[in-house]
């Protein structure tokens, strides 16, 4: 069995701080039990965690509101802080007081991220009585890290800034577990994993780690014991041949978009409404869960947009087909080239792999 035979696994608020200095306080860990919304083979254990209480959180200047319903995504951000190689816990409380007080003086009621994670790999709780949300796995701290998805996703801060430098593995180790954990007390699935940038015009997370993320959606997963097709995140003001994918097969669920290959307002307008047809939450990124409700397959012998799309890919990588809307015997002889091109199936039908193939 070959890479593309087998299923892809896959399934962090910015502003500098003003550190000082803390005395250590003891980590209280928080053990997770079993599934509880059937969402993969392993139960994952909570890592270790800091709460509120821990790092001598100030309270919070309102209540705290607790929404009746599970957040449906994460959203990955960094602190865009210096890249300190302090890697205590004492640097980490530091941190989380520093985030706490900043968030203060903009006239927050609390920290806006759910959960922190330091660059020594400390996971602290951000908001007060987020940790106790993500235990019960059934309601969820509405938080102020996103404008306009803080009811519906969960906001982890990573300590330090990732346009041009990685995170420390320790770090990002921690994130992957956090990752899982929550996917698996809310339900939610390990590609609904996001950077601030798909939803906010910002740099955050950076550019190196938001590059990670489709790694980090493949690794939650196999925490998870699943695996899942990972496809790549499409939003606006992005341009390009994938953009085009996805008009031509918004066309052919029946919305009306010109397919230019310009993510702009009206491809926006187009996905949210596919988006909202298909049940699914209408935020205009076309993740993995978009990805999947949007695709069509096609065979020979079909014709319309998803099979323009076909061949729209298939001509800007080389080969000789006329982008008609036909899926004639040349369009079948190119699919099943690629097909073999990319270790799949070369069967002439085009479905979720070579979909995902063809749009990578």
């Amino acid at each position: 069995m070959n890479r593309r035979q087998v299923l892809r696994w896959g399934t962090l608020l910015g502003g500098s701080l003003v550190l000082a200095s803390c005395g250590l306080n003891k980590v209280t860990v928080f053990e997770a039990g079993p599934p509880a919304n059937g969402l993969g083979a392993l139960a994952v254990s909570s890592p270790a965690m800091s709460t509120t209480t821990d790092w001598k959180a100030q309270a919070p200047r309102e209540a705290i509101t607790l929404l009746p319903a599970r957040p449906t995504r994460v959203i990955v951000h960094h602190t865009a802080s210096a890249n300190v190689s302090d890697f205590s816990q004492a640097q980490a409380y530091t941190l989380a007081r520093s985030i706490q007080q900043s968030h203060f003086d903009r006239g927050w009621s609390d920290s806006g991220q759910h959960f922190t994670i330091s660059r020594g790999g400390y996971v602290m709780e951000g908001r007060h009585r987020s940790l106790d949300a993500a235990r019960g796995g059934t309601q969820h701290v509405r938080g102020a890290h996103c404008e306009g998805f803080n009811d519906v996703s969960v906001g982890i801060e990573n300590e330090g800034t990732y346009m041009s430098a990685a995170p420390p593995t320790g770090q990002y180790d921690a994130l992957v577990r956090l990752c899982a954990w929550l996917c698996q007390q809310y339900g939610i699935p390990a590609t609904e994993l996001y950077g601030h940038r798909d939803f906010v015009n910002t740099s955050c997370p950076g550019d190196l780690l938001y590059a990670r993320l489709p790694q980090l959606r493949r690794d939650v997963a196999a925490r998870l014991g699943v695996s899942v097709r990972v496809w790549p995140t499409t939003r606006s003001g992005q341009s390009g041949e994938r953009v085009r994918s996805v008009q031509f097969l918004l066309r052919a669920r029946g919305q009306n978009v010109a397919v230019d290959g310009a993510y702009g307002s009206g491809t926006g307008t187009a996905v949210s409404a596919f988006q909202t047809s298909a049940g699914l939450t209408p935020d205009t990124v076309v993740g993995s869960a978009t990805w999947e409700r949007l695709i069509l397959t096609v065979r020979p012998g079909d014709s319309g947009d998803a099979v323009r799309g076909v061949q729209s890919q298939l001509a800007t990588r080389g080969y000789a087909v006329t982008v008609d809307g036909a899926f004639g015997p040349a369009t079948e002889s190119a699919v099943k080239s690629f097909q073999t091109a990319q270790a799949l199936t070369a069967d002439g039908v085009v479905g979720p792999n070579t979909w995902l193939a063809l749009v990578e």
